[in-house]
This record gives structure tokens, sequence and C-alpha cells, in this order.
């Protein structure tokens, strides 16, 4: 398996994104979405990785490098690939490019409903915290079915 950047938009990353969006429509209310539209996944201070199995994508994920943390971005892996290694791998180098980037603290925001990728998460080292910013500031509603984690990067 291979976890590599991708610094634009492309076909097998639209397909991925679209799959997660999907997959996270089925969960939750619109304002209870609070993933990066795809234009927004290529800014500069974020760092983007597909993962390949046999040549095919299975799996996407990315960190967003802010001053004091950083914040895992759009993870997905499609169900077939499941159970494979592959959030496992994405993880790795979203963890890496985070201690690269000099920094300690690794957050993220998922959904209530989100069960399997929370037992992820808390099996990965992520722990529970206060909502950060951007959701701190955001009207109750909208974080209602969030979940706050983060982990210790060494």
């Amino acid at each position: 398996m291979d976890v590599v950047a991708v610094t634009r938009s492309t076909h097998e990353v639209r397909k991925l994104v679209e799959e997660l969006n999907s997959e996270l429509g089925a969960l939750y209310a619109p304002e209870q979405r609070h993933g990066l539209a795809l234009d927004a996944i290529f800014e500069p201070h974020i760092r983007f990785f597909v993962a390949r199995t046999g040549g095919r994508a299975v799996g996407c994920g990315g960190v967003a490098i802010f001053p004091d943390y950083a914040e895992v971005k759009r993870m997905y892996v499609r169900p077939e690939a499941r159970g494979q290694g592959v959030a496992d791998a994405i993880m790795t180098r979203l963890i890496a490019e985070t201690g690269a980037a000099g920094l300690c603290v690794l957050r993220l925001e998922t959904g209530t409903e989100s069960l399997a990728a929370i037992h992820f998460y808390r099996k990965c080292g992520f722990r529970d915290c206060l909502a950060f910013e951007p959701y701190a500031s955001l009207p109750p509603h909208r974080i209602a079915a969030s979940v706050f984690l983060q982990r210790p990067v060494p």
C-alpha cells in the first residue's frame, strides 16, 4: 500500500470525497457536517494524501497545519478496504506530518454516529477534548452531533 501526497483535485480525490459526503449525509444534517469543500483541501496549510492498493485509490485523509496544533481533515476509507490497515497507514502519515511541522497536538472533529471512526481514533490514542476553533465559536446546535478528540504527537 502506498500513501501519497496529492496537491490538486483529481478524479480519484473527487470520487473519494463524494463517497465520504454521501456517507456523512446519511447520518448528519447539513448544518452538522463540517468537512472541507473539495477546493479547500488544497489550500497551502493542508497536506492531503491518497492511499492506494494495487494502484487503486482506497482511502484519503489530510492534516491542516495551524500555529498551535494540526487537525485531521476528510479522512475516509472505502468500505471494501476497511479492516485492511488503510486507515492505520493514513493516520501514520498524518501523525508524521504533524510532527514534521513541529507540532505536538493532533486534533479532530467527528460525529457521534460515526462509531467505527470514533473507535479507530481512540485506538490511535485520541482522547476527548473540548471543542476547539473554529467549532467552539459555532452555535451549540451546529456541534450537537460532534465529538472532539486530540492526541499528543511525539
